[in-house]
């Protein structure tokens, strides 16, 4: 892999880099993806089964649903790319690692500085008063529709489910990162879903090198200043190891 000069030369002397990962970075530990062939699952449409209503209206079947799809993360491990933003984070303190990932695994690899636009599927928390379930009421979760301990109302992953808004004071800060970096990494990520989609140009209007990293061309790629074209797994750590000839 051939990385332009200006790369480094805005990567060395840097203090705020915004990173931005996607579902490429987690497809490269074996995360599968939920939907299942043609969208469906046990028969069920996901569209309509991941919603709020479908947690209300059959508690029981969203439950299995989400069972098994912490199940499939059960023994699912971070991969070189994980350790390398793990990696990037102790070099630079003004890093922000901002996520469209549920699966836990950038906590997993080391990562401290992690905003989660969707949340993160092995929390869990109240419908009704945001309860996060500790450690300690686990066993909660062996009911067939487990409810809070605290108000008795439904519990439900920590995700953001169909038909619902990103958290506001987390996307708030994506973009303030955004719009605050030097350099913005756009990883693994599809760059069609907003409004995630939009963070690399806030901080290209900023200023900011934007440089993406994907096994294809997106959207973004005519408008980022580089464009590395494979795993993350793969590149991250050469970007790393190179870093660190210049910083010695």
């Amino acid at each position: 892999m051939k990385f332009s000069e200006k790369l480094f030369r805005r990567l060395v002397p840097a203090y705020q880099i915004a990173v931005l990962t996607g579902a490429g970075i987690s497809a490269e530990s074996g995360v599968p993806t939920f939907r299942g062939k043609d969208g469906l699952w046990n028969n069920h449409d996901v569209q309509q089964l991941a919603t709020r209503e479908a947690l209300h209206h059959d508690p029981e079947l969203f439950w299995e649903f989400y069972r098994w799809r912490r199940e499939l993360l059960k023994d699912v491990k971070p991969n070189l790319g994980h350790y390398a933003l793990v990696d990037l984070e102790t070099r630079y303190e003004g890093f922000t690692l901002i996520t469209q990932n549920v699966d836990n695994l950038h906590w997993e690899a080391g990562n401290k500085k992690v905003l989660e636009l969707h949340g993160n599927i092995k929390r869990t928390r109240c419908d009704s008063c945001n309860h996060i379930l500790t450690e300690q009421e686990a066993s909660i979760l062996s009911q067939a529709a487990p409810h809070c301990p605290k108000c008795n109302e439904l519990l439900r992953p920590d995700v953001v489910l169909f038909g619902e808004a990103l958290p506001k004071k987390v996307l708030a800060s994506a973009q303030e990162a955004a719009a605050t970096c030097e350099l913005f990494f756009s990883i693994g990520t599809s760059s069609l879903v907003e409004p995630a989609a939009s963070l690399p140009y806030i901080a290209k209007a900023n200023g900011a090198y934007v440089v993406e990293i994907n096994i294809d061309r997106t959207p973004l790629s005519s408008h980022a200043d580089e464009v590395l074209i494979g795993k993350s797994g793969d590149i991250l750590p050469q970007i790393v190891m190179i870093l660190e000839r210049f910083q010695k």
